[in-house]
């Protein structure tokens, strides 16, 4: 939605908008000129928005609450309404577009492509799920003096939003059974990704990792990926040097070696993998590989370093599916031999806990301290009998509690751990910086 409204922005239009908290990213819009507020009351929308009625596109994410009283007051008066993938399909109508989907790594592969075509001085428009490390933004666009029919975007598999693009190329980097409350099933979610994939643009590509075992029509170029094995683009020769992935690439019939990506884990080798397939029509010099992976910087709230001193390490992550704590609780373990790991975790939905509460608790169990929040709802009301509980349970690590945010800090004094991960998609990240400065000041 921020990308979005930044798009607009940038377009000279007016902007207003609502959000739940202040967040640092919307401190970043108002920063921008765009009017944004915090209460949901019409009384904070600005009058004159209102007044030209046929002036007013109004967009918005299913992710907002049935009963938000501005959204209703705005149906109940015909005003303009479309859903933010109707916004975005529009603005990539008729444009080369680059559409990364999948249950978890499409923001990070999304932001590497973005990086290598920026690293190749190729302009192009990017509309990411995560605020970009390298440039500060989940937008980008070209320079004022430039224009561009290429469009790099997040395709996001939530409430099936995905299928309102026609991407030139598609990749889908995972397909795992998430979101189970809008699919009802894991099955129903692979029928929707078949069909994202379906989308692609005759004469386009689809690279997709070898394990999502989805295939493209007949007249789609079908690429796989995969870390190893006989994929059409694979990585060698994986090793870590001074605390960085190094490894080989297969691109079909060429050889990259010793590449080095600037950010952790064996699973952004493969996100390498698919944005440098995805992104090898267009970059003539292959040493814009080179330079782009080893340059690249990561996503906020990915695997991201907050703190590295004394012997201490605190990094933050998004994660918010069993796979992809299992990913980042592993490449923590593989960078830091030895060291003791406590984790503070705060589920998102009582839905994902309901229906992934084993696969947490298994995830976890990599964990030795283990400090578990209570569910972050965000759209949803509570379901009876689902609680942090569930996970708990399911949990073999070492020690293990169940903490009010409030308390964490606290909680986190009595560890003797040397490497600190904060994990969830939901307000765990306003933990960030209260940690940060315990860490430095204790």
């Amino acid at each position: 939605m921020s990308a979005l409204a930044r798009y607009f922005n940038s377009r000279g239009f007016e902007v207003a908008g609502y959000d739940r908290v202040q967040t640092e990213l919307t401190d970043e819009l108002e920063k921008e000129g765009i009017i944004c507020h915090f209460t949901d009351d019409m009384e904070f929308v600005p009058p004159h928005f209102l007044e030209n009625k046929s002036g007013l596109l109004v967009i918005y994410t299913p992710a907002i609450p049935k009963d938000h009283l501005e959204f209703n007051y705005l149906l109940a008066n015909d005003f303009k309404i479309i859903k933010r993938a109707e916004a975005l399909a529009s603005v990539t109508k008729g444009k080369q577009t680059i559409a990364v989907a999948g249950t978890h790594g499409k923001t990070s592969t999304a932001s590497i492509v973005s990086h290598i075509l920026k690293t190749a001085d190729i302009p192009f428009y990017a509309f990411l799920g995560g605020v970009s490390v390298n440039y500060k933004t989940n937008f980008l666009a070209p320079s004022n003096e430039t224009d561009s029919d290429l469009v790099v975007v997040e395709a996001d598999e939530f409430d099936r939003s995905f299928l309102q693009l026609e991407p030139n190329i598609s990749i889908i980097t995972a397909v795992e059974g998430d979101h189970l409350d809008i699919y009802g099933s894991e099955e129903n979610m692979r029928d929707a990704f078949t069909a994202f994939a379906n989308k692609t643009k005759a004469g386009g590509t689809l690279i997709t990792h070898q394990n999502t075992h989805i295939s493209a029509p007949e007249n789609v170029t079908c690429l796989t990926y995969n870390n190893s094995g006989n994929a059409d683009i694979r990585a060698g020769d994986i090793n870590i040097k001074d605390g960085k992935y190094c490894f080989d690439a297969i691109l079909i019939d060429e050889k990259l070696e010793g590449l080095t990506i600037g950010i952790p884990g064996v699973h952004n080798i493969e996100n390498s993998l698919a944005a440098m397939a995805a992104t090898r029509y267009l970059v003539d010099d292959k040493q814009i590989f080179y330079k782009a992976l080893e340059t690249f910087r990561g996503v906020h709230r990915r695997f991201e370093m907050i703190y590295n001193k004394n012997g201490i390490v605190f990094i933050d992550d998004y994660a918010h599916h069993p796979t992809e704590i299992r990913v980042t609780l592993q490449t923590i373990k593989d960078l830091y031999p030895g060291k003791k790991l406590v984790g503070i975790f705060q589920p998102h939905l009582f839905t994902r806990t309901r229906d992934f509460a084993k696969g947490f608790g298994e995830s976890l169990s990599l964990l030795d301290e283990l400090i578990l929040m209570p569910i972050y709802p965000a759209r949803e009301e509570p379901i009876p009998g689902v609680t942090s509980g569930l996970i708990f349970d399911e949990t073999n690590a070492a020690s293990k509690k169940i903490v009010n945010k409030e308390d964490v800090i606290n909680t986190l004094a009595m560890s003797d751990a040397q490497v600190i991960v904060t994990i969830g998609a939901g307000d765990i990240d306003r933990l960030v910086k209260p940690i940060k400065h315990w860490l430095e000041t204790r």
